[in-house]
């Protein structure tokens, strides 16, 4: 039964792709483009969290993503325990011509990364409550906690094939596609990955509202 499934599963799945790429183009034949966001003006101060570094994204990688706008930055939080987040935000203005989001249990592992564990939680933030995936990985002697979802005009999704689903109705809807790849990566240095979780949960709280007037709505 289970190898019918897979069987069936890579039958599928190919051919949703197919079909949703096809309707996309056409769903989207007079789409409107939003102005890009100026990611550049995100404050540098998040409450106890300030920027430590802004850093380039690896030309190599950007034409990889071929992401409209990149963001990557680096925050330490100022208190009796310190933490270390990297925000990282990639844009796509359009998914018409094939361009979106990879998923970071895809290009995570091929940068050395290797899963321990992935689920999903939630961020409360002062806008609304958001579903984002947990991904906990290890990289040689590092340990990382990392949140991330994607970022719609109308919602936040975690899913990936939610993710997927949703480009046609929203199209059909607000003649869009535009999204972005929202994560934000918090290290263990050696304390639990529980406490990590807090942290990482703690940042995007006070993120999340900002980022969210950013982006186009």
């Amino acid at each position: 039964m289970a190898v019918l499934s897979l069987n069936l599963a890579r039958f599928l799945v190919p051919g949703f792709l197919a079909v949703q790429s096809g309707l996309v183009y056409w769903v989207a034949s007079g789409e409107r483009l939003p102005a890009p966001p100026d990611l550049s003006q995100v404050p540098v101060v998040l409450d106890r969290w300030e920027r430590a570094q802004d850093t380039p994204v690896d030309p190599d990688v950007a034409v990889q993503l071929h992401a409209d706008r990149l963001f990557n930055r680096t925050y330490v939080e100022q208190g009796n325990v310190s933490w270390i987040a990297n925000f990282f935000v990639a844009w796509f203005q359009s998914q018409r011509g094939g361009a979106s989001p990879h998923s970071p249990q895809v290009c995570l592992p091929g940068s050395g990364w290797i899963a321990a564990r992935t689920d999903e939680v939630d961020v409360d933030s002062s806008v609304e409550t958001i579903r984002v995936n947990r991904y906990i990985a290890t990289h040689g002697e590092e340990r990382a906690v990392i949140l991330y979802w994607y970022q719609t005009p109308g919602r936040a999704i975690a899913s990936e094939w939610a993710a997927k689903f949703w480009i046609i109705p929203d199209a059909i809807r607000t003649r869009r596609t535009d999204t972005a790849l929202v994560r934000v990566t918090v290290w263990t240095q050696g304390r639990t990955d529980e406490a990590a979780t807090e942290a990482a949960l703690t940042f995007t709280r006070k993120a999340y509202p900002d980022l969210l007037n950013r982006l186009p709505r």
